[in-house]
């Protein structure tokens, strides 16, 4: 399986808010947000990891670097005007991808669930694309997904107009037919994933929702209590 990170933001949020390292480097129980992706990754299979980061990373890079020498680790450096030209960038670097899954490097899940995901997509031939959503809404700015009854996904909305249960979780599993139309999608002047996530379904992707208990983004500082209260053991989900 080939993963694929976008860690290129500047955590403008975490900044302003006296966080000094790039959001990547935010620590969980004293383990690094790329780092803990990364492990997961491994175990779940990585062929290869890409990860794009900005250029006023060097921390960052200089422990990537280090990474790279024993791990599958491709580092993409450019600092890119949102998401959506960050996964161009990823994605344009291996035309022959097949399939990939990504993800931003601030999403905190339970591993147990992303690795039932990945086999999921694994065992969907059929599928162009496999998104993680949850029921946990703890977003400035949740993208809400809607789902029929088989949990094909019909819409995604910036308003709960449907009354759906479901947000985006920041996790796309991609086959090559949605991956070709990255490129399609920037040429056109889309930026934002949720855009380019639209633009699947106009094109007639097939698209199906995964359900994760809880996703937690780590845009704060007090997000960082919060996803560590969610991923202790001593914690109900």
């Amino acid at each position: 399986m080939n993963y694929a990170i976008i860690a290129a933001g500047e955590g403008s949020r975490l900044a302003k808010e006296g966080f000094p390292l790039p959001k990547p480097m935010v620590t969980l129980y004293g383990e690094m947000l790329i780092d803990r992706l990364i492990g997961i990754f491994m175990r779940n299979k990585a062929e290869k990891i890409m990860i794009i980061i900005n250029e006023e990373s060097a921390a960052l890079e200089s422990h990537l670097s280090e990474l790279s020498l024993t791990l599958p680790i491709q580092i993409v450096k450019k600092s890119t005007p949102s998401s959506l030209h960050s996964v161009f960038e990823l994605l344009g670097s291996d035309p022959e991808l097949e399939a990939i899954c990504l993800t931003t490097t601030d999403t905190v899940f339970k591993e147990d669930e992303f690795t039932a995901y990945i086999q999921e997509f694994a065992g969907s031939k059929e599928l162009g694309g496999l998104m993680a959503v949850t029921s946990f809404i703890d977003d400035e700015s949740p993208l809400y997904v809607t789902v029929d009854h088989a949990a094909n996904i019909t819409a995604f909305t910036d308003t709960n107009t449907t009354q759906t249960t479901f947000v985006s979780g920041g996790i796309y599993c991609l086959r090559k037919e949605a991956i070709a139309l990255v490129s399609e999608a920037v040429n056109n002047g889309v930026s934002r994933m949720r855009n380019f996530q639209r633009q699947l379904l106009e094109s007639g992707i097939h698209l199906k929702a995964y359900p994760f208990s809880k996703i937690v983004d780590v845009d704060h500082v007090q997000d960082i209590k919060t996803a560590e209260l969610f991923l202790s053991p001593e914690t109900a989900v």
